[in-house]
């Protein structure tokens, strides 16, 4: 132990050990849990604090370096500061996951101090070291602007609440948790909330692919303070997990073969961090490495080694969708190009690292975890431990972003299995770096990509062989092919088409779930394509677009027929201005994405609302990963019940309280699960109505789009009736379940017209470069059905299109021979001042009849960024460049 170092926090002088990190005495010692640990590198600033007036990251900073210091946390902030913060930025609609805001206040709070009238721009350079994956940056600029008005003016903060129904202003209902640390993220619980905990971490491959032949524990179960070494042995039931096909080895077995550097041989627990890593380091573990498979390429070669010799082949999925005879068509077309694509690994970035808590209960385990479906985490955990599903129950804390990469278990069984063996509560985290390589990632795409048209521009047909990267295991990589394909005609109005697509194994990282999914890649090409065909036919990018663009009432080319509120042409008026008026260096795309799973899965949204103490509680396991479903419950039942929002609570996803409503993914969740909520809702109306000796005067008729639904209108009179609290004690005890079926068509249903998805959105991305060629503005124009919450969907806008911006322009996630080599400050992410502005336009257009009209936006936000990007710099340049990121623009960046 060194020196003992005296120091000031919050105003309270205290003494630390001198070589520990700040970041370590604030969480562990003070337990000031606004401080976020989300890189420990100095990298994405989520554990920003003030230090003598200057914004500082903790977890660079040794204690003996703050010797007479003073350190600010969120919680030492003046209550009028922290009333400020909550209201401006809840207000502003900047807070989404969460993570990084305490970090942005902190930034905010020290150039507010040093300039109590901060410029746009000066606010940028403020918090240009702090990552945000979710927002894109914008909103948490006008969040610190205003904060920085009302704390300078001393103007009252204004208080909002009552009805606030589908489409009405309303703050983000976990705003003031988030902005002020005090929400729980998993990582925030330790052994103050939960005596007795351990800590585990697996030791992982040393090699992509190797035999072990051995491994040898002893030196470390002997270590004081070790709890446990176990192994494959010591798993109860299967060893192997998985999303939708279980080939992932919870642990590798001797004498098995490790398929990528992520694989788990040995999971290690101890009663400290510190003596967890000195145990880990005295398990010794023998192989013999083997040639690893770097590329699909390799994968798909005659005699190649299998990845997963049980399955008879490297590909792990094969989809081929034809209409038509598109060779023949293709042939007799006027114009036709043809381009290979490249498009790269990426990495999801979430601010915080996997982490879940897990504990023995009732013969099985609990388990806090943050991820994006705890019925998936439950499924699987029950299947590596030999339990009946009912004797694992999950429960979400906050979570700290997703974007598809918290669909697979990665720390969740880990921890459930010492729970369960040692009878020990138990975290297991990620570092950071553990994180980057082992979650599945974004695919990396080889596709070769033929359209064409007809001599006024209208498309006739394509043709496109896709082959991606799936990695080590399946995780989602069948859905992501199987959604790369059926939507790589793009948005509009022609049928012929032949895609061919295949998902091989490899011994890279895995690749699954990633906002798109698998669409991000297949637009890339045939959007680009488009340009090369509107050149030919002598019209422009908009236009070829606008005269292709599908229309209600018309087939998509899966043969689905486009319903009502398909808003595609008016997302191209809605940007045709800036198109043609913006100046020389202008790219504009396209795109569109379902909501809901679809193509005949069971697809099932479920709430249920239970009357408890004169309130609404809604119970749902839709997760909230950032984008807010929540909050779009909330009003969802404020909406149909006639309920204020404060008279209704909503409540993290418990396998043991909520309904199983599927994973938050494919922007399902406001659609499916919303609809499921306003059905709950008007049932508990109907009984308000019934208890009040009210007339219930309704109209319904059948939806004449999606079979089975049937909507309800109110009649006016009944429709203005509202209620409030005092009004629910009558029904108190009382439950409302709502269910929802998004009924589809299998793939390759033999009917005329499939209806592949319940709802698709709509897109428009346009991008303007300036003359030296930074962005100067991303417009993003969006058919959303209904807008629910307008700040939040703003949000999810703007920071998908920054999120493309990246995926376009900077981020890399490279690979040397299996092996990620980047670190989370070298990923390439758009940070404040360097991101472009973003003008989200959302459309309304009526045709959807469930959840008020409402289609999710999550996933749709990135896919048509990138070959809008691509489109402007080829006219700024003159290269038509088909491999991401683009190359020879200023965000390049030097190659190594």
């Amino acid at each position: 132990m060194s020196e003992l170092c005296k120091l000031w926090v919050n105003n309270r002088e205290i003494e630390a050990d001198g070589d520990r990190k700040l970041i370590d005495v604030l969480r562990n010692d003070l337990r000031l849990k606004s401080v976020k640990d989300g890189c420990s590198e100095g990298a994405c600033g989520t554990c920003t604090v003030v230090i003598d007036g200057k914004a500082t990251k903790t977890c660079v900073q040794k204690v003996s370096r703050m010797t007479g210091k003073h350190v600010l946390t969120v919680e030492g902030l003046s209550q009028r500061e922290k009333d400020v913060f909550v209201y401006a930025f809840g207000e502003a609609g900047a807070v989404q996951c969460g993570f990084c805001i305490p970090g942005m206040v902190m930034c905010g709070k020290a150039l507010i101090d040093a300039n109590p009238v901060p410029s746009r721009l000066e606010i940028a350079a403020a918090i240009r070291n702090n990552i945000c994956r979710c927002t894109g940056y914008k909103k948490i600029i006008d969040a610190i602007a205003m904060a920085a008005d009302l704390l300078r003016t001393g103007q009252a903060i204004p208080v909002r609440g009552g009805y606030r129904g589908v489409g009405d202003p309303c703050q983000r209902i976990n705003v003031k948790a988030k902005v002020l640390g005090i929400g729980k993220y998993t990582d925030d619980l330790d052994a103050v909330d939960l005596p007795g905990m351990c800590y585990g971490s697996a030791i992982r491959s040393a090699y992509p692919r190797a035999v072990v032949k051995a491994i040898h524990a002893e030196k470390a179960k002997a270590l004081p303070g070790v709890v446990c070494v176990l192994t494959a042995d010591d798993i109860p039931g299967s060893v192997k997990v998985g999303h939708l096909k279980a080939d992932w080895d919870t642990l590798i077995p001797v004498g098995s073969t490790t398929h990528f550097l992520g694989d788990a041989i040995a999971l290690v627990a101890a009663e400290t961090p510190e003596i967890l890593e000195q145990a880990k380091k005295l398990v010794d573990i023998e192989y013999e490495e083997l040639p690893p498979l770097t590329c699909a390429a390799d994968a798909l070669k005659e005699g190649a080694p299998l990845v997963h010799p049980s399955a008879g082949t490297n590909i792990l999925a094969h989809e081929h969708l034809v209409r038509g005879d598109a060779d023949a068509v293709i042939a007799a077309s006027k114009y036709k190009v043809t381009h290979h694509f490249e498009t790269p690994w990426t990495e999801h970035a979430f601010l915080e690292p996997e982490c879940a808590v897990a504990m023995p209960f009732d013969d099985g385990v609990f388990i806090y975890s943050s991820d994006q479906g705890i019925y998936d985490t439950r499924r699987e955990t029950a299947l590596m431990l030999g339990l009946p599903e009912d004797k694992v129950i999950v429960e979400n804390c906050f979570v700290g972003g997703g974007f598809g990469g918290r669909e697979d278990v990665t720390v969740q069984h880990l921890a459930a299995l010492v729970a369960y063996v040692c009878k020990r509560i138990c975290k297991v985290k990620l570092t950071r770096q553990e994180s980057i390589l082992i979650h599945p990632k974004r695919h990396q795409f080889s596709m070769d990509l033929t359209t064409a048209c007809d001599e006024k521009g209208k498309l006739t047909a394509m043709k496109l062989v896709a082959v991606t990267d799936n990695g080590a295991y399946a995780s989602l990589g069948g859905p992501v092919l199987q959604r790369a394909c059926t939507h790589a005609a793009g948005p509009y109005n022609y049928q012929t088409i032949d895609i061919d697509g295949k998902a091989v194994y490899t011994n890279n990282p895995p690749a699954g779930a990633f906002r798109g999914f698998g669409v991000t890649q297949t637009i890339f090409a045939t959007e680009l394509n488009l340009n090369k065909l509107a050149e030919l036919v002598g019209i422009d990018p908009w236009e070829i677009r606008y005269r292709n663009a599908i229309r209600p009432g018309q087939v998509l080319p899966n043969g689905q027929i486009a319903d009502p509120s398909t808003g595609l042409a008016e997302t191209l008026d809605a940007v045709k201005d800036v198109y043609y008026h913006s100046g020389p260096y202008v790219g504009i795309a396209c795109a569109l994405k379902n909501s809901g799973v679809g193509v005949g899965l069971p697809d099932y949204g479920r709430c249920r609302l239970v009357i408890k103490d004169d309130m609404v509680h809604i119970y749902s396991s839709a997760s909230c990963i950032g984008q807010g479903v929540g909050t779009v419950l909330v009003q969802m039942v404020s909406q149909a019940a006639g309920l204020p929002i404060e008279d209704i609570k909503w409540h993290m996803p418990n396998t043991a309280t909520a309904p199983d409503a599927g994973t938050t993914s494919g922007s399902r969740q406001t659609t499916l699960t919303g609809e499921a909520a306003r059905r709950a809702a008007v049932q508990l109306r109907r009984d308000l109505f019934a208890a009040k000796g009210l007339p219930y005067e309704e109209t319904s008729h059948a939806s004449d789009y999606l079979e089975g639904v049937t909507v309800e209108k109110e009649s006016p009179a009944t429709a203005a009736v509202r209620f409030s609290r005092s009004d629910l004690d009558v029904l108190n005890g009382r439950e409302y379940v709502g269910e929802y079926l998004g009924k589809t068509d299998k793939m390759g249903a033999d009917v005329p017209h499939p209806v592949s998805h319940v709802a698709y959105g709509y897109a428009t991305h346009v991008c303007i470069l300036n003359e030296d060629g930074t962005i100067r503005k991303m417009v993003a124009a969006h058919d959303v059905g209904r807008v629910v919450n307008r700040k939040s969907l703003e949000g999810q806008i703007e920071g998908g299109t920054i999120m493309g911006c990246g995926y376009a322009l900077t981020e890399q996630y490279p690979l040397d021979h299996c092996k990620p080599t980047a670190k989370f400050g070298t990923l390439g992410l758009f940070r404040a001042d360097k991101a472009p502005d973003v003008e989200a336009i959302p459309i309304e257009k009526e045709g959807v009849d469930v959840a008020y009209g409402a289609i999710g936006v999550g996933e749709i936000t990135s896919i048509p960024t990138a070959p809008a990007v691509a489109g402007a710099y080829y006219r700024w340049n003159g290269q038509f460049q088909t491999t991401l990121p683009l190359e020879g623009t200023p965000y390049s960046r030097k190659k190594k």
